[in-house]
């Protein structure tokens, strides 16, 4: 099920009050919920995430909402993962309470040539290989693994957020009838629904930092069927062509989260954290 399209249908949020916390200001509306910056009675600033109200109802949203708040509940106690509250409902709605931090994603970050990323693309990178780390360590794929779930701070801090999607590790690749995702960072195991384990998200890291690193996806493409297609045909452009200041020891670590096989990935985010670290000299 395509929630951002319900979620166009939307009404405008307004701020005001829900439940004992005051939503007022509006920092991200996806396809499921929005994410306010709310007040308690203290006067306590946190990042509450909201399901949209015509979702209330929708059984597979409120049990990929609630699996996302208790995988988190789980695995926050993290420096590069958000932090958790609290989960609950409010008048039937489905919320998580989070800290707040002041904060950008990653893909506005790069979209904008924020200085911030100039300034600490290594650290950004490193700490998202840490982030992700942590979540397979604590025996979770995260399966959405994108720019758009990174948070970076003014100071250059990493803070993964969004785990609806996230799913037990498991010992075998698993198969699933419906793989949700995010197409451009989906490994081509995912787009051909064929069976998947965390080498998943690997594949996905590889291709943010490579977006990060040169300023290109490594598959680009409009459609699924384009993406696939792009990452069926071979393997990307050498980083260093677009980017000749990457340093010659990250490039063989970039295309090996990419290979098109799975078993010729990294088996682990800790290893992948491991070459990072040597080739960007952390």
């Amino acid at each position: 099920m395509d929630f951002s399209q319900i979620a166009k249908n939307q009404p405008s949020a307004e701020p005001g009050r829900f439940g004992r916390f005051y939503c007022q200001e509006l920092i991200n509306s996806g396809g499921m919920a929005d994410i306010w910056v709310a007040t308690d009675q203290d006067g306590k600033n946190y990042a509450l995430r909201r399901l949209h109200k015509n979702l209330r109802f929708n059984f597979v949203a409120r049990k990929r909402f609630f699996r996302g708040c208790e995988i988190l509940s789980k695995i926050h106690t993290n420096e590069f993962v958000i932090t958790y509250v609290e989960h609950g409902t409010i008048d039937l709605t489905p919320y998580l309470l989070m800290e707040y931090v002041e904060a950008t994603n990653l893909k506005i970050v790069l979209s904008r040539q924020d200085p911030i990323l100039a300034e600490n693309l290594a650290q950004i990178i490193i700490d998202s290989a840490l982030s992700l780390e942590h979540v397979h360590e604590s025996g979770y794929m995260h399966l959405d693994f994108k720019p758009e779930n990174i948070l970076v701070t003014r100071s250059g801090g990493v803070r993964l957020v969004d785990f609806d999607l996230a799913q037990p590790k498991p010992d075998e690749p698993i198969t699933m009838s419906k793989t949700p995702g995010t197409p451009a960072y989906m490994a081509p195991e995912q787009l051909l629904k064929e069976p998947f384990d965390a080498r998943a998200d690997i594949f996905s890291f590889g291709v943010m930092a490579y977006e990060l690193l040169t300023g290109n996806k490594p598959f680009p493409g409009e459609t699924p069927e384009e993406i696939l297609r792009a990452e069926l045909s071979g393997p990307p452009t050498n980083p260093r062509e677009y980017n000749a200041d990457i340093p010659a020891a990250l490039e063989p670590v970039l295309l090996k989260c990419l290979k098109r096989e799975p078993a010729q990935r990294y088996p682990y985010m800790s290893v992948v954290v491991r070459d990072l670290q040597g080739a960007l000299y952390v």
